[in-house]
């Protein structure tokens, strides 16, 4: 009975190694060599390449020259409600007043 271990993706770990390795306030981003001693033995060099690769082509992380930075999270522009419809004016049938019948009294 073996129990299966989920590792996280070698690019989760990449994002999660930049985020921890970022230095508030620098403009310059993580290099290779920090992200893959902090990775460590959680994946190999070729996997990290790759998925840094894949990172930069996607525009999740930004290359600036030999690092690399998280990209700006652009917010989703919010869709303009439609516009509502304006009620359809009843044509139905007109108002007919109540005539108050008359009784007749004894």
């Amino acid at each position: 009975n073996k129990t299966h271990i989920i590792m996280p993706t070698a690019a989760e770990q990449v994002v999660a190694a930049i985020t921890a390795l970022k230095k508030p306030g620098s403009p310059k981003g993580v290099s290779r060599t920090a992200i893959k001693n902090h990775i460590g033995e959680g994946s190999t060099t070729a996997r990290i390449n790759l998925a840094l690769k894949n990172l930069v082509a996607k525009g999740t992380i930004i290359q600036v020259k030999e690092s690399f930075k998280m990209a700006k999270v652009k917010a989703a522009p919010k869709k303009k409600a439609a516009p509502k419809k304006k009620a359809a004016k009843k044509t139905g049938a007109k108002k007919t007043k109540k005539v108050a019948k008359k009784t007749a009294k004894k």
